[in-house]
């Protein structure tokens, strides 16, 4: 029963260590309304999708700001 334990207490450590932290994604599209406030929901890829979740909730979708204002890093060949 120790031998147990202790195999899965070394599983667990080595899954904690081996685990990276979560990558954060900006999405495109933000769920706004008077209850969810500004800059709202920002949990939309595509404006079909947040419409979908705005249906009957007397919300609306906008441009993530973060996105909108983001700086474009892309390097243009010569």
């Amino acid at each position: 029963m120790k031998r147990i334990l202790f195999g899965l207490a070394v599983v667990a450590a080595a899954s904690i260590v081996t685990a990276g932290p979560a990558s954060a994604r900006d999405y495109r599209y933000c769920l706004q309304s008077l209850h969810i406030g500004i800059p709202g929901d920002c949990s939309y890829s595509t404006y079909r999708q947040c419409r979908a979740a705005a249906s009957g909730r007397n919300a609306d979708c906008f441009l993530n700001p973060r996105v909108a204002f983001s700086r474009s890093y892309r390097h243009h060949r010569r």
